[in-house]
């Protein structure tokens, strides 16, 4: 069935992969961005296709739209770009919910949120699975995110009982692959491109914390599967389980990039979580989904990516991104 979809946040990283994915199926596609740190050449590829429309706006602004389906993921989603400007990150998590939840109760759409593993803050639990409530530090610095994407859930959650709003929610672990911002400040992107370069690889603390990283495409596979699931609203853990440490992920870059660069540590960012691991469980049994692609091959396909590109051309959303 060819549905009319609204992709929020569509000329970003993973959402104009969302975009190509629903483009290709022969849906109706409207990218809705307003360009702070997503690229239009992410989409321009996409700009002749007669089933695509592509939209500058800001979520935190009134939009008026017929659509079936929404994928809500606009927001600033690495450290470096949501604390540059914390008030509007706070604002585009729940004001864009707001607007969005407004079109889909009026619509009577399906609407997705994009939320995050950063609800469960600094994990006291580990995996970390849907019933974790979190610890979250709510006067940090990273708080404008982890709150905002919290109340969006909140909101999510109450329009769904007051309203009968039709909701899916999924937390979003660590994500990578083609596409993401070169100068997002986020590990994946900074040993990629420090070890294409040649320089030292920036490590913050002794590298022992973990993160679990999952393939950009494997990750779109679930949020699709999630929006066109009958019943399960969520919120489900999408991610990849496989945990590695900072370390072990600069010395595979090293490896597969056949780089010379050395590690270099510096300290630990405020707030910032010693381990984050997801439980996917539910998404197993639910979704029928698990990751599929292992963290070199990912890495390998995301490295030809970098080299691949002109730097230049990536507008840093900050003035002081070195």
């Amino acid at each position: 069935m060819i549905e009319r979809i609204l992709v929020t946040g569509g000329a970003g990283f993973l959402g104009s992969y969302l975009c190509e994915r629903l483009v290709d199926e022969g849906h109706d596609v409207i990218c809705l961005d307003n360009f702070f740190t997503s690229q239009k050449s992410n989409v321009s590829h996409l700009l002749d296709r007669p089933n695509f429309e592509l939209v500058r706006h800001d979520v935190t602004l009134p939009v008026f739209l017929e659509v079936d389906q929404i994928y809500n993921m606009a927001c600033p989603a690495a450290p470096g770009h949501y604390q540059y400007n914390p008030i509007k990150t706070m604002k585009t998590s729940v004001m864009g919910a707001i607007n969005m939840l407004g079109i889909a109760k009026r619509c009577g759409a399906r609407i997705l949120q994009a939320s995050t593993s950063e609800v469960y803050g600094d994990p006291e639990v580990h995996p970390q699975t849907e019933d974790y409530r979190g610890s979250v530090n709510p006067i940090g610095i990273r708080a404008c995110y982890d709150e905002g994407k919290r109340a969006a859930e909140t909101l999510f959650m109450d329009y769904h009982r007051s309203n009968k709003v039709d909701v899916r929610i999924v937390r979003i672990f660590n994500t990578y692959g083609p596409r993401m911002h070169p100068f997002d400040g986020r590990v994946v992107s900074n040993f990629i491109r420090q070890a294409l370069a040649g320089e030292d690889i920036t490590i913050f603390g002794d590298g022992s914390q973990t993160r679990s990283f999952c393939f950009r495409d494997d990750l779109v596979d679930a949020i699709i599967g999630m929006m066109n699931h009958s019943d399960f609203i969520g919120p489900v853990n999408i991610g990849n389980p496989d945990e590695f440490t900072i370390k072990e992920l600069a010395e595979l870059v090293i490896e597969i990039s056949g780089s010379s660069s050395k590690l270099v540590e510096r300290p630990l960012p405020s707030d910032d979580p010693t381990r984050r691991r997801p439980d996917i469980s539910l998404a197993k049994d639910k979704l029928g989904w698990e990751p599929k692609i292992k963290l070199a091959q990912g890495l390998e396909r995301t490295i030809e990516w970098f080299k691949s590109i002109n730097l230049s051309d990536y507008r840093p959303p900050t003035p002081n991104y070195h």
